[in-house]
């Protein structure tokens, strides 16, 4: 079964997590982070998944993110309005995103990879 992968292709980390998944024989469905984001209910899925508190999914080196001043807007915001959000514009999230239907990864750090997709 392959892997749903959310990437964005200028983004170098998203580059070496793809690399990753190739040199490990995982297989994934692409999408373009930017111009396919997952939908609100796809997001609480894998913000259920991946174990992790909701802002950990924010680009918060995002042009997005510091443009709508969102380190001062968040706090205030409900979880579902924090979801809406992602879903409207995928460069707020952070990448790549990974999800098998179970489990989630967010980022992309080696170790993390090896025990969650090896």
């Amino acid at each position: 079964m392959a892997v749903t992968y959310y990437g964005y292709p200028k983004c170098t980390t998203c580059r070496k997590a793809k690399k990753w998944l190739d040199q490990h024989g995982v297989a994934y469905d692409e999408f373009d982070i930017k111009e396919d984001p997952p939908s609100e209910e796809q997001l609480r899925e894998i913000i259920a998944a991946s174990g992790l508190e909701l802002k950990k999914f924010f680009n918060t080196s995002g042009k997005v993110y510091r443009e709508n001043g969102l380190k001062d807007r968040l706090p205030e915001l409900s979880a579902e309005e924090q979801i809406r959000l992602l879903a409207a514009d995928g460069m707020l999230l952070k990448r790549p995103i990974v999800y098998d239907g179970e489990k989630a990864t967010v980022g992309f750090r080696e170790e993390e990879f090896e025990s969650a997709w090896s």
